[in-house]
């Protein structure tokens, strides 16, 4: 690094347990601070993102204490510490709350939820980043309806219009599937570059340009290119392993972990050796086993896996749940929710552990969740436990090619990009060679 060169900062608004952040520093992007309002997220990504001078550590301000931040909270009470960061950002990334926009669930355009978004755009204007990457759900784009005013603008254009008196703008809907996570997870995504600053590289087809470099980056991994739930999953099958009884959660059993065997669980496990964590399996009753394994093979004969059982169906096996899918073992999952029950296993008469879908979306085994593992009630709108955790969180393997992607939109001036962020040069001149400028 040359003198009065640094590497490039990224600030990550609404962190969760961290899978935006881990997929970022592995592109060779320094984190100066997270922002996570629940307490038991933010356990899990300090845990993983220590305090220290490591690759995977925050360079966590001084004046901004590390703790668990309601975003609008930070901003009224650390205005004044924000406002020095001010040219210092080079990314601000995050992903407000997506509950009032999911076709999942209720959509409300008042929820409050929903308004969020303005912390984050209020953080734009303080902050004045180089780049901002917005995550959010499908349904963002979606418009809401009502009854006296009929349709209204949806908020990804919202976002676009408030961005766009400072930033270029691009956004597509780009599916995870598509770069080499076993997960469909279809989610919109918005990247914005400060106007005015030095063009290193065209943001016209930029998504273009990031799904052709994701080949090339999954081959250097030795990556398939779209793996399966069964070459995620298949070495956490518990006929495979046997159980053992669970180290934290008294009378739970957990799988005996043995060794991967597919490419893709060989990435995800790397060389660590020690027990994986968050392999608890659900206590099911004899006579619900009986009833999965039922209605696994039912839904094999209809071919109807990843998609939600048939009304005949659920009349048959008398359940009244409409989102419950059997996981296909030969495509990616379909997106994996917050709920545990609503996913059972391809061959196995369960529901998924936290680790299976950690695996799904492309957490190494060494990241570990903490918290508790499901909530309920009105805990449900106030608390984030493991299995929440893991489903709201960003791929770190797709935030890993954004993050590349993205280092070559900064503009030209003293920020030192990692060479190891790349995997050889030959990578990083085909990735800026697609978005050079026109």
């Amino acid at each position: 690094m040359v003198e009065n060169q640094r590497p490039p900062y990224f600030v990550d608004a609404f962190a969760g347990c961290g899978g935006l952040s881990l997929g970022l520093k592995r592109a060779g992007w320094a984190g100066l601070f997270a922002i996570e309002k629940d307490a038991f997220a933010f356990k899990t990504l300090s845990s993983n993102f220590p305090s220290g001078k490591g690759s995977l550590s925050y360079n966590w301000p001084a004046a901004i204490e590390r703790k668990a931040w309601d975003i609008r909270r930070l901003i009224k009470t650390r205005r004044a510490a924000l406002e020095d960061l001010a040219g210092t950002v080079d990314l601000l990334a995050g992903g407000p709350p997506c509950q009032g926009f999911s076709h999942a669930g209720r959509r409300r355009r008042d929820d409050p939820r929903n308004r969020l978004f303005e912390a984050y755009l209020e953080l734009v204007d303080i902050l004045h980043p180089s780049l901002v990457l917005v995550e959010n759900v499908r349904g963002f784009t979606s418009d809401f309806k009502t009854k006296r005013k009929g349709t209204v603008k949806n908020f990804a254009e919202v976002l676009e219009d408030r961005l766009s008196s400072s930033y270029e703008i691009t956004s597509s809907i780009i599916r995870a599937s598509d770069f080499g996570v076993p997960q469909v997870r279809p989610r919109f995504y918005l990247v914005g570059r400060r106007k005015g600053d030095a063009k290193s590289a065209s943001l016209d087809g930029f998504f273009t340009a990031l799904q052709k470099f994701s080949q090339t980056f999954l081959s250097s991994r030795g990556l398939p290119r779209t793996p399966s739930a069964r070459d995620a999953i298949s070495d956490l099958e518990v006929g495979r392993n046997g159980v053992i009884d669970s180290s934290e959660s008294k009378g739970f059993k957990a799988i005996a972990y043995k060794a991967p065997r597919t490419a893709y669980q060989k990435a995800m496990h790397g060389e660590q050796i020690d027990a994986v964590s968050n392999t608890r399996l659900a206590r099911h009753r004899e006579d619900i086993e009986k009833r999965f394994a039922s209605l696994i093979g039912t839904c094999r004969e209809e071919g109807r896996l990843n998609v939600n059982l048939s009304a005949e169906t659920r009349k048959a096996y008398n359940i009244k749940k409409a989102a419950l899918r059997v996981l296909d073992p030969l495509s990616p999952a379909p997106t994996i929710t917050s709920l545990p029950d609503d996913l059972l296993h391809y061959s196995e008469p369960r529901t998924l552990t936290v680790r299976e879908n950690a695996r799904l979306q492309s957490f190494p085994d060494w990241f570990e969740f903490h918290g508790k593992y499901t909530t309920g009630g009105h805990l449900r709108r106030k608390e984030v436990p493991r299995f929440t955790q893991v489903a709201n969180a960003v791929p770190p393997l797709l935030a890993e090619q954004l993050g590349l992607a993205l280092l070559q939109l900064l503009p030209v001036k003293a920020i030192d990009v990692p060479a190891k962020s790349i995997a050889n040069s030959n990578q990083r001149s085909a990735l800026h060679a697609q978005l050079a400028s026109k």
